[in-house]
């Protein structure tokens, strides 16, 4: 089971004087990637079986996460196109046409400085797909940038 076996692993960590991983790339382990694993159980932590949180708090000395290490709730499909929409426009106006390749992915450096990596290429073949399920305001927004339907 991959549970036992992460676990095991983190234990041995423990054993050998090292500290756990607490993000996801820190350390991986016989292919096991730990600190993947360590975030999911902290953030996972409702649904663990009494033995599993109890092994995870006494052995491996783990807390469940704060409120503050929640991961943000889902997006609205709303905020999802209006994402992929700033993309489009930005290929666009670097490109002077819509025609992103299937797998191009788009950077886009958010409000906050962050930067996002849009999967643009999937986004439009997939409104290519759904076109005559998309309203008439995306549509025309898509228009607008030369969308080739």
């Amino acid at each position: 089971m991959v549970w036992q076996r992460s676990y095991r692993l983190c234990r041995k960590l423990i054993e050998d004087g090292q500290p756990l991983p607490t993000v996801p790339g820190q350390v991986s382990v016989q292919g096991e990637d730990l600190g993947a694993w360590v975030q999911a159980q902290r953030l996972g932590w409702e649904q663990l079986l009494p033995a599993q949180a109890w092994m995870l708090e006494n052995m491996l000395h783990l807390r469940p996460a704060g409120p503050s290490e929640r991961l943000p709730a889902p997006r609205t499909q709303a905020d999802k196109w209006t994402v992929n929409l700033r993309a489009a426009r930005q290929f666009h106006a670097r490109e002077g046409a819509l025609q992103p390749p299937r797998k191009h992915v788009e950077r886009l450096t958010q409000p906050d400085g962050t930067v996002a990596e849009v999967k643009l290429g999937q986004f439009v073949d997939n409104a290519r797909r759904r076109a005559e399920k998309l309203t008439e305001d995306r549509r025309a927004e898509l228009d607008a940038l030369g969308m080739r339907w």
